[in-house]
């Protein structure tokens, strides 16, 4: 399940006010690139639309490294929304390992190994790997080239693991090859709302 798209804007906002930062904006820029994307692909574009709102949703209890990622899953989980507490889990995670995340891995070893439970028995689903995708383009001030938002993240952290560079190129060419047309067409001009 996943809550429509009115409560999802409203659990973002009230987020948003709990702990303000440029990831409302990316979060509003990956909703909308996911949205069109999707329709592109001839997937849900409302699912794919809250899926990108609520991806960082963890971020509401403030400024967190990877412990965002189990926060989120947790507090969509308590809310209902299963499907949308998986996204939380996985865009950080295109390569289902959590030696793959970028940031402090700011969990309890007793929270790492759920999380690394919870990952490893997940099957990922083209909304998973979607999601996963929109989080590697999405700014704040709009989308980026892939490339270019990779090299953004591993400046700002230091790293980027190889793999999931790679990973991140292949779902870009994956949803682009869906969509029959480059994914950088199909998301030009998204804005935050």
């Amino acid at each position: 399940m996943y809550p429509q798209i009115d409560e999802a804007r409203a659990l973002l906002e009230e987020a948003g006010r709990r702990n303000p930062g440029p990831w409302v904006q990316h979060s509003l820029v990956a909703a909308e690139c996911a949205r069109r994307i999707a329709e592109a692909c001839g997937m849900n574009g409302e699912k794919a639309y809250v899926l990108g709102l609520l991806h960082d949703i963890g971020r509401r209890y403030g400024v967190t490294g990877l412990r965002h990622a189990l926060d989120g899953y947790d507090y969509l989980m308590e809310l209902g929304y299963d499907e949308a507490a998986r996204i939380c889990l996985n865009h950080s995670f295109a390569v289902q390992r959590l030696d793959t995340g970028i940031g402090k891995l700011d969990v309890t070893p007793e929270e790492e190994t759920r999380m690394n439970a919870l990952l490893t028995e997940m099957q990922y689903d083209d909304y998973d790997r979607l999601g996963q995708l929109v989080d590697c383009v999405a700014m704040a001030e709009g989308p980026a080239e892939m490339e270019k938002r990779m090299q953004d993240v591993k400046n700002r952290y230091g790293n980027y693991p190889q793999e999931k560079w790679d990973k991140h190129l292949e779902l870009g060419r994956y949803f682009s090859e869906k969509a029959g047309k480059p994914i950088s067409t199909i998301i030009e001009g998204v804005k935050p709302e």
